[in-house]
């Protein structure tokens, strides 16, 4: 059953190198942490929900919002299978009715702040930029060419986007939920700017991330997105 459709639009991603023991007291139970090329993730992404239907129905003012997470990469294996996912850290929207949902029913991180966005489109570049206010404000903005791309087999873009469910530690109990969507175009990034304090927003665990650059920076084009009814599988 979906619990929720809507568009997925113009991600952008920035990838940090953390170390893994950082993420263990947020690893839900039955999951593990996924790794590229030997290295542990964790990304910034912001995005813009478009369209948006819960359970089937628009609701008034809330069908366009902006998003901004912070997620890491896990994955389980049944029955001989591997479900790879994510795991939220935190997740910033702008409107309370959104938080209240998703914090009351999917057990999320959830948070209600000031938000807004820019989205420029030129012939041959794109201008994306996200910001939210927690006390100060914060954004990240990407510089790109406008020119879409095809997902490349086995790319660094290709493992950090192909993570299909949604995993939440919650007591002793971890959730799953799966979301629906094709394989990603993306823009070639040209320039960025990432305005954030780590610490202040996420906490000391993720203080070590204000001392070191992104190992990379992406913009996906998105798409219409399915998330499915959530499960307990433990």
């Amino acid at each position: 059953m979906n619990f929720l459709k809507a568009e997925w639009r113009k991600l952008a991603i920035i990838n940090y190198e953390i170390a893994p023991e950082v993420l263990l007291p947020y690893l839900p139970e039955g999951t593990e942490l996924d790794f590229y090329q030997g290295k542990c993730y964790v990304s910034l992404v912001g995005f813009m929900f478009l369209n948006t239907k819960l359970l089937g129905l628009s609701i008034p003012f809330h069908r366009n919002f902006e998003e901004v997470n912070l997620r890491f990469y896990v994955k389980k294996k049944e029955n001989d299978v591997w479900k790879r996912g994510v795991v939220f850290i935190k997740e910033i929207v702008p409107k309370p009715a959104l938080t209240l949902v998703a914090n009351s029913i999917y057990k999320e991180s959830y948070q209600t702040m000031p938000m807004k966005n820019q989205i420029h489109r030129r012939e041959d570049e794109l201008l994306i930029k996200y910001s939210w206010k927690d006390k100060s404000w914060y954004s990240i903005e990407i510089k790109a060419e406008h020119k879409q791309r095809p997902m490349v087999v086995d790319s660094e873009f290709e493992f950090i986007t192909e993570h299909y469910f949604g995993f939440t530690k919650y007591r002793n109990k971890t959730s799953e939920y799966e979301v629906v969507h094709p394989k990603w175009n993306y823009y070639k990034v040209k320039d960025y700017q990432i305005d954030i304090d780590f610490k202040k927003v996420y906490g000391k665990d993720f203080e070590s991330l204000n001392e070191k650059g992104p190992l990379s920076v992406m913009l996906a084009e998105g798409s219409e997105i399915e998330v499915k009814t959530k499960k307990y599988i433990a």
